[in-house]
């Protein structure tokens, strides 16, 4: 038995081997595709990405033709006229040089990107002599058509992808573009499209001869797929108008169904600016503006102490807990002493509930009723990890899980935050009792802050929040279509939310009442410090307001941080009135208002910090001043060494 088994696997294996042999050469020649490769061009067809919409399908970006000049090193003649060919191409001998010893570095035998993104004029003289400059072809291309000069965050922009990226995704090769930021990059799979591919056969004298094998392994290319997002455009463009001379960020909620109706950064700029062969300058001058940070996603990224807003989820956290009710009342004296000798600050007086402690804004009531949270345990670790789940379950201190590439989580302290602050212990409900009033170890970023409004509005509930509202032939990830529950009962938020609409009926935001629109809001201000030559300085502090309506039947969640804005009633809740009565009315009629935000300039609080002047083109001029394809440089004076130092002290300002 032995003697016959060695033999027949010996004869099995050899006859596989003559079978995989036979089916490679004869049947499949694949194989042979790529040993011929010398002889075989490979030429790409790329697709058009797909086009964005808004909410309302108002077209946002679609594409324009644009030429890649691409070269391969090894077939550039000895005897090509560079002086001429610069003249064509507007470029000097020097690029010519540098362009060209950068191509070999890649490949001497492969194309690549000898120079990117030319337009139909740029093209046209150079496409009459090409023929005369062996080497070089040009590839055509689509590049974004921007239709609008708002909304760059939102969209991101297209660039080159990078080496790394090509040795990481076999799909891309040199001088293939990707999407970055926004939402270009989010859904670049699904806006790209699939490059097609066409087999060109050479002879000896690396001469085009024809398709090889008729084309048998050519490939159509396939166009990206449209898509729709949740941005109110018209909304999107009047928040960045008002947004103008000013910083911080603008995020606007549908609280039904969690689509995001405005993204608002300030500074920004024209997205038109990051197309063409000036896109790399232009995004150069961007990256180095340190200061204004024109690419700083405010709305996402931007860490603030809340400040009195966030005092609605300390009031809901100890009704859930049951150490308040509707009638229980403290006292106030412009303030309330707590430990040793500590004061916080309050501009109101007299007997305070939680209806009136609301739209007064009432420090000494939600520090009370914080303390009362906390003492209700006999650890002070545990207490503070139920309140810090209590107030997780809006989602704070986390990813949101929002489908844009960039954020930050905010902080939510819990009692690891504390045992590693007082490592000996001793810390207890009035150590950290700032946090009642959204200030201490909490931070919060815009588009949580509107978040949280939207779930107040919803009485409990929240949807991710997110920009795609329709991919043509697909459907949305379901993850932003799942109910998210909070841990406060439904019925405590009726008793807050009535608090919230008298904010705007007899409290701080009654001058900004819109006639006929049933506004719930509160007003915030977060102190504000920098480190200016080594010294501790305090600026002005951070406008906040959230807002969400109409009070019944909510429609839009509101929230608006501007920096160095002074009390929130001031610069933030004329901004959120305005928006939420442009999205629901598609009108103003609150024009006073309007004029105010509009003529509002806080230029000489950021210069300050050595951040803008009367020549910022960025962000001293309307956006209508910032031009396709050219952007002005900011003259940025000499300033001291500044750090902001977002912290906060118990003597907080309330308006």
């Amino acid at each position: 038995m032995r003697k016959v088994l060695l033999p027949s696997l010996i004869i099995i294996a050899a006859s596989l081997l003559v079978i995989r042999i036979f089916y490679l050469q004869i049947i499949d020649d694949s194989f042979k595709l790529k040993s011929e490769n010398n002889a075989i061009k490979k030429a790409y067809d790329y697709p058009e990405r797909g086009y964005i919409y808004d909410r309302n399908g108002k077209l946002l970006v679609a594409n324009q033709a644009s030429y890649d000049i691409m070269v391969i090193p090894r077939e550039i003649k000895e005897n090509l006229n560079v002086t001429e060919f610069c003249n064509l191409l507007s470029i000097t001998p020097e690029e010519y040089y540098k362009r060209i010893a950068k191509a070999k570095i890649y490949s001497p035998r492969l194309p690549s990107v000898f120079l990117a993104q030319l337009n139909k004029s740029e093209f046209a003289a150079f496409q009459e002599k090409i023929r005369k400059y062996e080497g070089f072809y040009f590839q055509k291309r689509s590049l974004r058509d921007y239709e609008v000069d708002y909304g760059a965050n939102i969209f991101g922009f297209i660039t080159q992808v990078n080496e790394n990226l090509i040795a990481k995704n076999p799909y891309y090769n040199s001088g293939d573009l990707i999407g970055k930021q926004g939402v270009e990059e989010s859904y670049e799979e699904i806006l790209r499209g699939i490059k097609g591919v066409k087999y060109i056969q050479k002879d000896k004298y690396n001469r085009e001869i024809g398709s090889y094998k008729d084309g048998k392994y050519d490939t159509i290319a396939v166009a990206g797929e449209d898509i729709n997002l949740t941005i109110d455009a018209e909304l999107q463009k009047y928040g960045e108008e008002l947004m103008i001379n000013k910083r911080g960020g603008i995020v606007a909620i549908e609280p039904k169904s969690g689509e995001i109706l405005a993204l608002v950064t300030a500074p920004s700029y024209d997205p038109g600016i990051l197309v063409g062969r000036q896109r790399s300058k232009n995004y150069t001058l961007l990256y180095h503006d340190s200061i204004a940070k024109p690419l700083y996603d405010r709305g996402l990224l931007a860490e603030y102490p809340p400040g009195s807003p966030f005092k609605i989820l300390t009031g809901l956290v100890a009704l859930q807990e049951g150490v308040i009710n509707e009638q229980t009342s403290f006292m106030c004296h412009h303030g309330f002493s707590y430990g040793r000798g500590r004061f916080m600050k309050c501009h109101g007086f007299g007997p305070h509930q939680l209806h009136n402690g609301i739209y007064n804004s009432c420090n000494t009531y939600f520090a009370n009723a914080y303390m009362l949270t906390i003492n209700k345990y006999s650890d002070p670790g545990k207490a503070v990890d139920v309140w810090s789940n209590h107030v997780k379950s809006f989602g704070l201190g986390q990813f949101m899980g929002y489908d844009l590439p960039t954020g930050k989580k905010g902080n939510i302290p819990t009692s690891k935050t504390y045992k590693k602050i007082y490592p000996n212990g001793g810390w207890r409900s009035t150590t950290i009792v700032s946090n009642s009033i959204g200030q201490g170890e909490v931070l919060m970023t815009p588009i949580q802050l509107a978040n949280m409004m939207a779930t107040v509005a919803n009485q409990g509930y929240y949807y991710t929040p997110h920009i795609i509202k329709k991919i043509e032939g697909k459907k949305i990830d379901a993850k932003f279509t799942t109910k998210h529950v909070t841990t406060i009962d439904q019925k405590y938020f009726p008793p807050v939310i009535s608090g919230l609409f008298d904010v705007y009926n007899k409290g701080t935001a009654y001058a900004l009442r819109v006639n006929g629109i049933d506004i719930c809001g509160k007003t915030g201000t977060a102190e504000n410090f920098a480190k200016i030559n080594g010294k501790r300085t305090q600026l002005k502090d951070h406008s906040i307001f959230v807002a969400f309506a109409p009070k019944d039947n909510p429609k839009i969640a509101i929230a608006i941080m501007i920096e160095n804005g002074g009390f929130g009633a001031t610069v933030a809740g004329p901004i959120a009135s305005l928006m939420i009565e442009k999205y629901l009315r598609k009108k103003i009629t609150r024009t006073d208002l309007e004029v105010r935000v509009l003529n509002k300039s806080l230029a000489s609080e950021y210069a300050k910090l050595g951040g803008m002047n009367e020549a910022s083109a960025i962000e001293s001029t309307p956006k209508d001043s910032v031009l396709k394809a050219k952007i002005v440089v900011p003259k940025v004076p000499t300033a001291p060494k500044t750090e902001i130092k977002k912290t906060a002290v118990d003597t907080t300002k309330e308006n």
